[in-house]
């Protein structure tokens, strides 16, 4: 028996060291081609319109990785399907780390919940970091609302017989459960519009055609400045750096209302992971200077940071809470 023993030893002794030897081989690889890495211009889906809030923010980030990194990275929008077509496109990819998809709140962690079926898988890409983070403003056309508080506005509404309508960019984006929730806490009856976008939306609120939004901050953050959107209430945890005389939703009177937004840049599964972390860290930098961090409060949004780790961590905590807001709003898609 002693020998049998010995033999199998010295049998798995080599093999040990062929698998020790093409893992090292391998690693290596992997490195070398991180260290080269972008040898070309990387591409960077946006899964929704030109304008809105994702879109300058991913155009932004993306500029200043291109000036750290030295190739281009080229803005593709590619929409429709509340961002499920962009992430398709960007899931299905080479995950040879020439493909950035920027996603959202949404399609990481609101549309499973929505949609029976999704073209890509939100849990199976590769993270590479979150890079920016908003909450919602609930806004009224100052030429079309008279309303100057989030008290007035409500009262406002209940003496309309068919009640208010709101705007968003698509069933369960942010914009859409925020009014969902508004009416749930208010039962004030509400009819949701869906549209292209922040544009479309910002342009039916000034017309008039919506009674309210209660959409990004960084989609209206030049309405909001220009007097020409009024803002009642903010569903952030706290007020905005930016927007310091409108309280917050609890401020306001209606306690338990915190919704926020945030964007993050994937990739496709199977993309090396030294690839994943060298953006990772170039978003890093970029994020602690103090002139992009400007910008991005600028265009609405404060500018975000984490490691891949902690974007897959933050993305699960993030799914478990949507889904109740989800299971909560009724809202479905098809």
């Amino acid at each position: 028996m002693a020998s049998f023993v010995i033999s199998i030893e010295k049998i798995i002794q080599p093999i040990s060291c062929i698998a020790g030897a093409s893992l090292l081989v391998f690693s290596s690889g992997a490195m070398a081609q991180a260290n080269n890495w972008p040898e070309r211009s990387v591409k960077v889906i946006n899964p929704f319109p030109a304008g809105g809030a994702s879109d300058t923010l991913t155009r932004i980030m993306s500029d200043q990785l291109q000036q750290k990194l030295g190739k281009p990275f080229v803005v593709e929008n590619k929409t429709g399907s509340a961002g499920n077509i962009g992430m398709e496109a960007g899931a299905k990819a080479p995950p040879d780390g020439y493909t950035i998809t920027s996603a959202t709140i949404g399609t990481l962690s609101v549309n499973q919940y929505l949609f029976k079926q999704l073209p890509y898988e939100p849990e199976g890409m590769t993270y590479v970091s979150t890079f920016w983070a908003n909450c919602n403003v609930v806004m009224v056309s100052a030429q079309h609302n008279p309303s100057k508080t989030l008290k007035e506005f409500i009262e406002w509404s209940k003496a309309k017989p068919k009640g208010i309508s709101f705007g968003s960019s698509g069933v369960g984006t942010t914009p859409h459960l925020a009014g969902e929730l508004f009416h749930i806490r208010t039962g004030i009856p509400t009819t949701h519009i869906p549209t292209r976008g922040g544009p479309q939306t910002v342009a039916l609120l000034l017309s008039g055609e919506l009674d309210v939004s209660i959409d990004n901050i960084a989609s209206y953050a030049s309405f909001l400045a220009s007097g020409q959107v009024r803002g009642l209430a903010t569903t952030c945890p706290e007020r905005w750096p930016r927007l310091p005389d409108i309280p917050t939703m609890a401020e306001a009177g209606m306690p338990d209302f915190v919704i926020t937004s945030w964007g993050a840049f994937v990739m496709p599964a199977g993309t090396p992971p030294a690839i994943a972390e060298k953006v990772s860290k170039a978003m890093s930098e970029v994020a602690a200077d103090p002139a992009i961090q400007k910008r991005f409060l600028d265009a609405g949004a404060k500018i975000t940071s984490t490691t891949p780790a902690q974007t897959s961590a933050f993305v699960a905590n993030e799914r478990k809470k949507m889904s109740e807001v989800v299971r909560l709003s009724g809202a479905k898609a098809e």
